[in-house]
This record gives structure tokens, sequence and C-alpha cells, in this order.
């Protein structure tokens, strides 16, 4: 019974804590905030491309990215829908069609796309597309976005891969990049800004739990913050 009672206790925190409310020092305001422009040099980068991933909570996937060499920047943001320039509190509000995403601006040269798919797949539940862990809805549902052709030849082997790996079917569609626009500056790294907030979200959540589950070993499960 006690163990049933802390289960429930932590995840009701991941609900009130959850990628859905960044009300701890987001500063909202009924005025839309004015898009992100991430501060990237590209001009160093001797390949530099994009790549785009839905999995779930934006804020927790770009960790995985950012501890890339090669990677430049990861920008969290929305893809998919039909909306031009959405603001948070429209996607989440419903009827955009929107996906939230980040986006990896890497150096080709350096790192690979398919090492970027490496990550991809092992940080997410590719067996839900009904969201990812505990957050439900469209919006959090995994979805790979091509840029070009390449990108979805590779995305589509990989994808058929995994398949082998579960008895259950893969249902991560591979969709063709139209448009990203960046979410609010309070999103963006929002690990590094919230640390707290972060972890007690990210294990209130079971992302973790669930990703020993599907991975065991290959889980990339060390995106926890240093501080708590």
């Amino acid at each position: 019974m006690r163990s049933l009672l802390l289960t429930l206790l932590i995840v009701s925190t991941a609900l009130l804590l959850g990628c859905a409310d960044a009300s701890s020092g987001s500063n909202q305001s009924s005025d839309p905030e004015p898009l992100y422009e991430p501060d990237v040099d590209i001009s160093a980068l001797a390949e530099p491309d994009t790549a785009t991933f839905g999995g779930g909570c934006f804020w927790c996937m770009e960790p995985p990215y950012d501890k890339l060499d090669g990677v430049a920047a990861t920008v969290s943001g929305f893809s998919g829908g039909h909306v031009e320039h959405p603001s948070y509190d429209d996607v989440t509000a419903g009827g955009t069609g929107h996906i939230e995403v980040v986006q990896v601006i890497y150096d080709a040269a350096v790192v690979g796309y398919e090492t970027l798919l490496d990550v991809y797949w092992r940080n997410i539940d590719p067996l839900d597309d009904g969201g990812q862990f505990c957050d439900r809805g469209a919006i959090y549902a995994p979805v790979i976005f091509a840029h070009n052709d390449a990108q979805r030849a590779l995305a589509e082997s990989t994808r058929d891969a995994i398949a082998e790996r579960f008895d259950d079917p893969v249902v991560v569609p591979i969709e063709s990049f139209d448009a990203f626009y960046p979410a609010e500056e309070y999103h963006q790294n929002f690990y590094q800004k919230n640390p707290g907030h972060y972890n007690r979200y990210r294990q209130g959540c079971r992302r973790d739990a669930r990703l020993d589950e599907l991975w065991g070993d290959e889980a990339r499960a060390e995106h926890l913050t240093d501080a708590s």
C-alpha cells in the first residue's frame, strides 16, 4: 500500500509539474511573447544541417543532443501544423495541428544524421503514438520530420531495424518537413534554467524508467541536471 501511495504521489507531481506547465519562472502574460531567435553562428560549421524530431516534451529532447559533439544548437518549438507563428498557448489549446519538436542544428562533417536517429529512438517510446510517457495528446506524439530524401531514407531504414526488436508495432510516422516555429524563450534550455522543476518532472513522468524498460543498457537516461 505504501508503495502504491508513493507511486500515485510521484505521478501526481509529474502532472502538476509537467511539460504543459512552465509557469515556474516563465513570466507568462496575456500578450504573446516574441519568437525566440537562437544565437547560432553556423559560419564555423563545415557542413551545417538541420534535423527535426518530435519526442514528447521538448524540454527532454534537448539534453541528449546538446551532449553530442558536432551539435551547434537545439531549439524547442513546433512543427506539423497549419497556423503560422503559433504561441505555446495556441498549441496547447489545440486546433493548430502542431507537435512539440526539437530542432537540431549540427555539423554534418562531425556527426551524421544516422547518429542523431540513434539518439532519437533511444530517447522515445516508439510503441506509443498517443503521446509520450505521462504527456498525452497529439501535441506530444512522436514523429520524425525529414528535411530531404536522404533523411527520409535513413529514418525509414532505422525504423525498420527498430521494429524487429519489438513484438508491438513501431508507430512513429516519418513526415516531410514544412515549417518550424521556435517556442518562447523561457522554454529554451529549460533543463538548464530550471533544473529542479525539470528533474522532478522527468522523474515523476517516469520517462527514464520507461526508456530503461524499452532499451535496457542502451537507454540514454543520463539527462538529469546536477541541481535538484
